[in-house]
């Protein structure tokens, strides 16, 4: 039953980004916020356009991407995630679902992103976690990844990170966190921020790997950071090792 005022709703959604082509609607193309709109809009009666925390690239992956909207619908939370689960294909779900304030906007009300990268270093990557991890078969030194990592933390522009296209008003963001942990033969980067540029984190890895293979310097990171030259960093790090993790707001 249609309520007389829209309400605005917060999803926080799940997703292999596998077999989409990123999060943005594109047209002729399989997207996140497409299978979201289409399984939203029948509950509604129409066009339910949906705003998201962040905008992930073909492959990357959410376990807490956070998305608004407003709904007519008086469908009360726990229904609507059923409701919409039972209409999405199964490599995205909702895991919650919140009344929010008027309002409020995933977006433009974020306050810190969380992504994890992961690399796997054993020789063989088990088929079960081959869309979830770079694959780089040789012992990193992961001493010098962290130091290096930590060169990026506070507020810096970082244009030297930045790949071509993106529409950003300013290159400067802030880094809260920024630090690689091992387990086994897996290494994490996890990196806490004000917000990323266009495909930051990969080209923060890539150049984080290369340090780790011992083709550059841990000290490097400062410079390349200070060039502002996307050509003084390294190559960008496949996609299939990111996720978003957590937004906070």
């Amino acid at each position: 039953m249609p309520s007389t005022v829209p309400r605005t709703l917060k999803l926080t959604i799940a997703y292999d980004g596998t077999e989409f082509a990123g999060w943005q609607m594109q047209a002729g193309q399989r997207t996140v916020q497409g299978a979201l709109e289409d399984a939203l809009t029948p509950i509604d009666g129409e066009r339910v356009v949906v705003h998201s925390a962040g905008r992930t690239d073909s492959g990357v992956h959410a376990v807490a991407q956070v998305i608004s909207f407003s709904l007519k619908s008086s469908i009360a939370c726990d229904a609507l995630v059923r409701a919409v689960n039972n209409r999405l294909p199964k490599d995205v779900r909702v895991m919650d679902a919140q009344e929010a304030a008027d309002g409020f906007n995933a977006r433009f009300d974020a306050r810190h992103k969380t992504y994890h990268y992961v690399m796997f270093t054993g020789a063989v990557v088990p088929p079960q976690i081959r869309h979830f991890v770079w694959h780089v078969p040789q012992p990193l030194d992961v001493s010098a990844m962290n130091e290096a990592a930590a060169a990026l933390l506070g507020e810096h522009d970082f244009s030297a990170f930045q790949a071509a296209g993106g529409d950003v008003i300013t290159t400067r963001r802030e880094l809260f966190a920024s630090s690689v942990t091992e387990a086994a033969d897996r290494l994490t980067y996890e990196v806490t921020g004000t917000g990323f540029l266009r495909h930051m984190v990969r080209n923060i890895v890539g150049t984080l790997v290369d340090i780790g293979r011992g083709r550059m310097p841990a000290s490097e990171m400062t410079r390349i950071l200070q060039s502002r030259d996307r050509a003084q960093a390294s190559a960008t790090a496949p996609p299939q090792g990111l996720t978003l993790w957590r937004v906070d707001y």
